[in-house]
């Protein structure tokens, strides 16, 4: 059993360095991160102490190969996620049939080498088996290693609250939990943490709701100049997948990325301070952040863990005003529990997978190109009652960023990252996409009544392809401060007859909603958001990220260090206004997703 716990604890510390690259800015969190898993290992691993013989060769056994899956899945979902597994995640068993070739890039040679201790736990077994106990630990001696493990944990806790305040309420930020009190350790605090949260609801009352309303009263703003411009006008909004800003107007092997966008810019509002907020929901983040002005949940995704609820979403106001909403996406109905999420926000129609035609020619990687989903819609949106709010989310460049050599328009990159590599190629092919789609819908009659806005959703390279995407840039290494900046993700709000404007405001995909409104004329008293509307001359230069990160017009702070705009590190003091501000917006929309609140909202 120790020879057990002494394997593990060296694989776990090794996966710290080299997989997660954890890093200690001093002696005192190196030890932290070294001892972080100890505590737990001696645990799962101490309950074969209750047995004897075989028995116990098999729980030291079983509880290896459990904590290496356990390890395992969470090395994969840090490949692409940059983050460790919640609960609301595992919970999330509709979506792991679509994520075959996602998995399969992230297999390697290394994963088989995570199960080595197991093998060899099991040759010493076999080998020498006089050192198995015949008889079982006797109470006393039980109950000394307990209390010795759980001493170790407490001394532990004592060290990294000291060396990282407040530790434990920090759950928004997983990278410093996982590193403080290991990854065991954390996965017990998020179980504790999802039954918090469940309980929630329950004590929820509408005394809650009105301390919220409070809070973001003073984010509604007066009319301006382009109030109501685009009143009665179709909508059609474009989720670009994985759409980073850094390509936008960026050429590559000398070749232009995205030559389509790049001329819709000339002609439309182009925010090019505008960042994703996205949490471990990804697209399904950015879709809810887009439509109802809150933040994402801190764990898991609100589309999968809070589809019961009430909102207030954009298509659900809409409705009001005789707009006739709908969402096309080529994809399982049930991904990312769309199929339940979607007549929540007040959507009418869902064209998904089952309402295309998809087929080996025309899919690769996740599913059906978006050329074939923009041609295979068209004659379905001209179907469709106006005004139309409708949403179309599109697919090719999603990782693992995979595409046909006859749809590589662009060759790929080289560098030292095949994802990054592949990705300019698939951003290429979707920017063509898009291109077709806009044409097609001049064609059909469809354009000039419409008002278009198109965002990145997420990031599509991620933390792990930092060195590979620093070449690229011409940097020669990312600042924490950079890669805060590198979730800039493009959006643009076409009005046909418009002219065009480079729009720099500081915000994020919790702003889309106010402004669209605006355009759309429409106001809401009886509404709840934290976003401001990009037009106005009040809207104040700050968007926050999930983990508590955020961006203003002079600072940008991220892992409790304040920078200024040029990356230099600067006094805490000069980002604590926002730091506190930051908080608050994410603890109050917490409140009204966890506790239900805005169901309270049609009852007063």
């Amino acid at each position: 059993m120790l020879l057990a716990v002494f394997l593990f604890w060296v694989k776990m510390y090794v996966v710290y360095k080299f997989i997660f690259a954890i890093a200690a800015e001093n002696t005192v969190q190196e030890l932290i991160l070294l001892f972080s898993s100890l505590s737990s290992l001696l645990f799962i691993f101490g309950i074969a102490l209750f047995t004897k013989g075989k028995m116990y060769t098999h729980t030291v056994l079983c509880s290896a190969v459990s904590l290496t899956i356990l390890l395992c899945s969470n090395i994969m979902f840090y490949g692409f996620f940059d983050d460790y597994l919640t609960v609301p995640v595992l919970l999330q068993t509709s979506n792991f049939s679509d994520l075959g070739s996602s998995i399969r890039e992230l297999l390697s040679y290394r994963t088989g080498l995570l199960f080595m201790d197991i093998i060899v736990l099991w040759y010493v077994a076999r080998k020498w088996p006089q050192i198995i106990p015949k008889d079982k630990l006797s109470i006393k001696s039980r109950s000394v290693y307990f209390v010795g493990l759980i001493t170790l944990f407490i001394v532990h806790l004592s060290f990294a609250e000291k060396e990282r305040p407040q530790l434990l309420t920090r759950s928004f930020d997983r990278k410093i939990l996982v590193k403080n009190i290991g990854l065991f350790n954390y996965h017990v605090y998020d179980v504790i943490l999802q039954s918090k949260s469940s309980a929630q609801r329950a004590l929820a009352d509408s005394d809650k709701l009105i301390e919220v309303e409070n809070f973001v009263g003073g984010k509604r703003k007066p009319k301006h100049d382009l109030f109501g411009i685009a009143k009665g006008k179709n909508v059609i909004i474009i989720s670009m997948e994985s759409l980073q800003q850094f390509v936008i107007n960026n050429t590559v092997n000398g070749q232009v990325i995205t030559p389509f966008l790049n001329e819709l810019i000339q002609k439309s509002y182009y925010f090019n301070e505008f960042y994703h907020q996205t949490g471990q929901g990804k697209t399904s983040d950015a879709e809810f952040i887009i439509d109802n002005s809150l933040y994402p949940l801190d764990r898991g995704a609100v589309f999968f863990t809070h589809a019961g609820n009430q909102y207030v979403a954009t298509p659900a106001i809409l409705r009001h005003y005789g707009y006739y909403s709908a969402v096309f996406h080529a994809n399982n109905k049930s991904f990312w529990n769309r199929n339940l999420m979607y007549p929540a926000l007040g959507y009418h129609r869902y064209f998904h997978g089952q309402h295309f035609a998809a087929n080996a020619t025309n899919s690769v990687g996740w599913g059906l190109k978006d050329r074939e989903m923009f041609e295979q819609s068209i004659q379905q949106l001209k179907s469709l009652p106006r005004p139309f709010y409708v949403k179309y989310i599109t697919l090719t460049n999603h990782f693992p960023f995979r595409l046909g050599v006859k749809d590589q328009i662009i060759p790929p990159y080289d560098s030292t990252s095949s994802t990054l590599n592949r990705y300019f190629s698939t951003v290429r092919y979707s920017d063509e996409a898009v291109r077709y789609f806009f044409t097609r819908l001049q064609e059909e009659g469809l354009y000039e009544d419409t008002i278009f806005v198109l965002y990145g959703d997420h990031y599509g390279i991620s933390e792990n392809h930092n060195k590979a995407l620093a070449q690229y840039l011409g940097k020669g290494e990312f600042t924490p401060a950079d890669v805060v900046l590198l979730q800039k993700v493009p959006l643009i709000i076409h009005i046909p007859g418009q002219k065009a404007k480079v729009m720099s405001q500081v915000g994020g995909q919790i702003d889309v909603k106010p402004t669209l409104l605006h355009l759309l004329g429409v106001e809401r008293e009886r509404d709840i958001h934290f976003g401001e509307d990009f037009f106005s001359p009040l809207k104040e230069q700050f968007t926050v990220f999930r983990d508590g990160s955020f961006v203003t017009e002079h600072y940008i702070y991220t892992r409790g260090v304040c920078y200024n705009r040029n990356g230099e590190v600067l006094d805490v003091t000069h980002c604590l206004p926002y730091i506190k501000k930051a908080r608050l917006e994410l603890r109050y929309s917490d409140k009204l997703i966890y506790g239900d609140l805005l169901r309270f909202l049609n009852n007063r």
